[in-house]
């Protein structure tokens, strides 16, 4: 009588699944046919191995009848399946082209078994996973499959240039205008006169936020597409497809690749004349956007979002000479007016100076060495305008952003006249900030007078010539340049009086800096009392 060997109680049990595989369906129909042979072979080899723990699972993973060129077979996404639900430790087969004849596929599959902790063996190939060598020979494998798959990435390269420098079509996006029709692009007679439509129109138009707001009045959509079973495209205008489409050289007859463009076998649908001019536009349009970002000098540019995602633009319009700069939702830009936040365009100077005063108190931050710009790039992440509250994220890996979790509010509300916005305080011990106009109007007087004393113009006319602004505006903003010091220095503080404007500046009379100040003094308690109230019992509001 012999003993059953007795096995260590340290030996973890490992559970084997064998995969078997025939190609054919030849001698399937036989009582033991290749899959019982494969089987019977993997399940003797498990026997051996039973003093490693090892133990065969009764479940049958045969794939009967099925090739080995794809993964795509039910009795292993079976198996991968129970090894994803933790059921199998090792994989067992007869030979490995029995798993996959595909290299690429092999590593795929080796990915997964890695992932899971899945042994993998090959009982006639010696190949086994479990051991160091078997490993060495499975980092071989994998280096032979990456060479195989960046060789035919080589190849496929290889042949589109060779294909698109002949002017052929090979395939991708077609473009709208025309179908593809046996692997050649053919013309679409009702999209290519939509096509011609959109480059006139943005020639006449000179802008694509307003081309795309004609485009959805008329119904005009992009393409649609079939993409795997579902539909794509056929959806309004966006500025980066409207310029994408303006800019595509297929029109004219030519097939790109790699950034040269070559003479196509399709018919073209535009004049070379016509595309020629749409592009001098795109590129003035181009520079100038470049030129009103660059002149900016936004501080929260690349920071600032609306509501709904859209990231905000720095811009800028002027008026009667003066520049007003402000952020606008992108979706502004792109002609997508209803799909901007519910705040689309904000005063730059107001939201900035709000954003660095409270970013500094929020982060304990009072060292003035420490630039604003210095302290936006280190410590925002994102800042957030909402109807009443402005959230600012900051960045995880600040360590004063550490300080302060995450993210913090703070209110605001926005102006009702005029659509663009006017900040409130954050609280009472906010200091208070100078009025963008006010100080653009103190600038600008000082400016005009030292052009006048300099002699660069010789009048105010010639000025007002120069700077497009009428003689009588002129001479109204010039007594800004000789407000009493005081004055000046509350309005660079931001404590002058609530009712002071540049319009009340510009109409004061006096000369004296003591007449000035009692000017404004007595103008400013006239409007806050209430009509009837007059008196010195008066209210005030």
């Amino acid at each position: 009588m012999t003993r059953k060997p007795v096995r260590s109680a340290s030996i973890k049990t490992l559970r084997c699944a064998v995969y078997t595989r025939k190609s054919t369906e030849h001698g399937l129909e036989l009582e033991f046919n290749s899959l019982d042979a494969q089987r019977e072979a993997c399940e003797a080899y498990i026997k051996s191995q039973a003093s490693e723990g090892w133990t065969c699972l009764s479940k049958r993973y045969d794939d009967a009848a099925f090739s080995g060129g794809t993964l795509e077979r039910p009795a292993l996404r079976r198996l991968l399946k129970d090894i994803e639900a933790g059921l199998v430790d090792v994989v067992v087969v007869y030979k490995i082209d029995r798993l996959t004849r595909s290299l690429s596929d092999f590593a795929k599959l080796v990915e997964i078994f890695d992932a899971q902790s899945i042994s993998f063996v090959a009982v006639t190939q010696q190949f086994n996973t479990t051991t160091s060598m078997g490993r060495l020979t499975l980092n071989i494998l994998l280096s032979f499959a990456q060479f195989e798959r960046e060789l035919s990435s080589e190849r496929v390269r290889d042949k589109v240039a060779a294909s698109r420098k002949k002017g052929k079509w090979t395939g991708g996006t077609v473009p709208l205008g025309y179908d593809s029709r046996d692997k050649k692009l053919a013309v679409n007679p009702a999209e290519a006169k939509t096509v011609r439509m959109i480059f006139e129109r943005y020639l006449a138009l000179k802008s694509a936020p307003k081309l795309i707001e004609e485009l959805d009045r008329k119904g005009v959509v992009t393409k649609k597409r079939a993409l795997q079973g579902k539909t794509a495209g056929n959806v309004p205008f966006t500025y980066g497809s409207l310029v994408y489409l303006l800019k595509n050289r297929t029109y004219v007859g030519e097939v790109g690749h790699d950034g040269k463009w070559f003479e196509g076998e399709h018919e073209p649908i535009l004049d070379r004349e016509l595309f020629a001019r749409a592009q001098e536009v795109l590129k003035s349009n181009a520079v100038r956007r470049r030129k009103q970002r660059a002149e900016t000098g936004a501080l929260l540019s690349g920071l600032l979002y609306d509501d709904r995602g859209h990231r905000m633009s720095p811009s800028y319009s002027v008026k009667n000479g003066v520049r007003y700069p402000f952020y606008v939702s992108a979706a502004i830009l792109k002609g997508r007016k209803r799909e901007a936040g519910s705040i689309a365009r904000v005063g730059a100077p107001q939201i900035e100076t709000l954003v660095i005063a409270s970013l500094r108190k929020h982060l304990q931050q009072q060292d003035d060495a420490v630039t604003s710009r210095t302290l936006l790039e280190q410590c925002v992440d994102r800042i957030t305008i909402f109807p009443a509250k402005i959230t600012i994220n900051l960045k995880a890996d600040s360590s004063s952003a550490e300080r302060a979790a995450g993210s913090f509010d703070m209110p605001w509300s926005p102006a009702k006249k005029t659509g663009l916005v006017e900040i409130s305080e954050p609280n009472d011990s906010s200091p208070p900030s100078p009025k963008s106009e006010l100080v653009q109007a103190l600038v600008r007087a000082h400016v005009w007078l030292a052009q006048l004393k300099s002699g660069t113009f010789k009048s105010i006319e010639d000025l007002a010539q120069a700077v497009k602004i009428h003689p009588k505006n002129i001479r109204l903003g010039l007594k800004l340049a000789f407000l009493s010091p005081q004055l000046v220095r509350e309005i660079l503080r931001g404590e002058q009086a609530p009712a002071i404007t540049v319009t009340s500046l510009g109409n004061i009379s006096e000369l004296s800096w003591m007449g000035q100040e009692a000017a404004l003094k007595s103008r400013n308690s006239h409007r806050i009392m209430r009509p009837g109230a007059a008196g010195d019992q008066g209210h005030v509001t």
